[in-house]
């Protein structure tokens, strides 16, 4: 997509929050679209840029650390408009886990997400944190939205899960436990939050299958409406972000986006751009987020992104960002 965006409702929750503390809202929206047109006349949907700018600000202006665990809880099912209600439809929690899966780039176009069942414990991760914020934040936002919307969805206040950080201790930590339970785990290899398998067959109180179906159609138009513009460039970024591991050739892509590789070739051209141009970028997202958000060695990250092994790995990482993997894992 031209621009990743994210849900009007996510901001104005944001908003609403800073002010409480007493935030100034024109210090919130400074370096933000909205600093000059004010949130009057804001539309369904703001740049991502402009949500990590004003979470940067309030997160400043605010001093509270926590504060991704505060907005997560607050992001419920109606802050998640046209999805939360077609959720509440399904008629159990694995039906709205697929939903979620299905059409998750409403909630955020840049957000990737894995889901896992292994018929004990489901497991959900994020590949790549929609927003350029610190990795604490970030993930408390997404994994306390998780719960937070498991809850709702399933009437269970008292919900607690299992949750992995790939990072030490905050100052905060305590917080964790009082918002995801005892079971909070830092220092992981990578970050995730677990629940019992058991769940996925929860049904639903608020359960309409001809709602359902009605919602998941005006999912479907609204995803289509947001993909409408997209170039040959963003579609294969998009691709190739959700084929993480496995980073199919040039004619394969063309194949998946029902395109000759001739015309693949000449549309990218028009656009100035070349497949092997984005896939390093892509391989590069994707070695950037392991070496900031996990403690994966460098041996696994090389083999996770196409590389044989950590020398060509170092070469190629530096080639694609002009930093090395140490610096990036440093925080340099």
């Amino acid at each position: 997509m031209p621009n990743s965006t994210t849900p009007a409702q996510y901001i104005l929750i944001l908003i609403d929050l800073a002010e409480q503390t007493g935030c100034d809202r024109r210090r919130l929206l400074a370096g933000t679209s909205l600093s000059e047109s004010g949130i009057d006349r804001i539309g369904a949907r703001v740049e991502d840029r402009d949500f990590t700018q004003l979470a940067l600000n309030a997160m400043m202006l605010t001093g509270r650390p926590d504060l991704g665990l505060e907005l997560g809880m607050r992001l419920n099912l109606g802050a998640h408009a046209i999805l939360g209600q077609a959720f509440m439809t399904c008629h159990n929690l694995g039906e709205a886990i697929d939903l979620f899966i299905k059409y998750h780039h409403l909630l955020s176009s840049s957000l990737e997400v894995s889901f896992t069942d292994d018929g004990d414990y489901c497991c959900f991760t994020s590949m790549e944190t929609p927003y350029e914020l610190p990795p604490h934040f970030s993930h408390e936002l997404l994994y306390s939205t998780f719960l937070n919307t498991l809850r709702g969805l399933l009437n269970m206040p008292e919900l607690q899960m299992r949750v992995d950080l790939p990072y030490a201790p905050p100052e905060h930590a305590h917080r964790y436990q009082q918002v995801f339970g005892d079971n909070v785990r830092f220092d992981c290899a990578q970050g995730g939050v677990r629940f019992d398998a058991a769940l996925m067959q929860a049904r639903l109180p608020s359960s309409n299958p001809a709602l359902r179906k009605l919602y998941e159609q005006e999912c479907a138009r609204l995803l289509a409406d947001l993909e409408e513009d997209s170039s040959v460039g963003q579609q294969t970024l998009r691709l190739l972000r959700k084929l993480e591991g496995q980073y199919p050739q040039m004619p394969q892509i063309a194949q998946m986006l029902n395109l000759s590789p001739r015309t693949y070739r000449r549309r990218l051209e028009r656009e100035d751009e070349s497949f092997q141009n984005l896939l390093d970028k892509v391989r590069a997202e994707h070695a950037t987020h392991y070496l900031r958000n996990t403690r994966l060695p460098l041996s696994s990250i090389a083999y996770r992104v196409g590389l044989n092994d950590t020398s060509n790995f170092r070469r190629a990482y530096y080639k694609w960002t002009g930093r090395t993997p140490r610096e990036v894992r440093r925080g340099d």
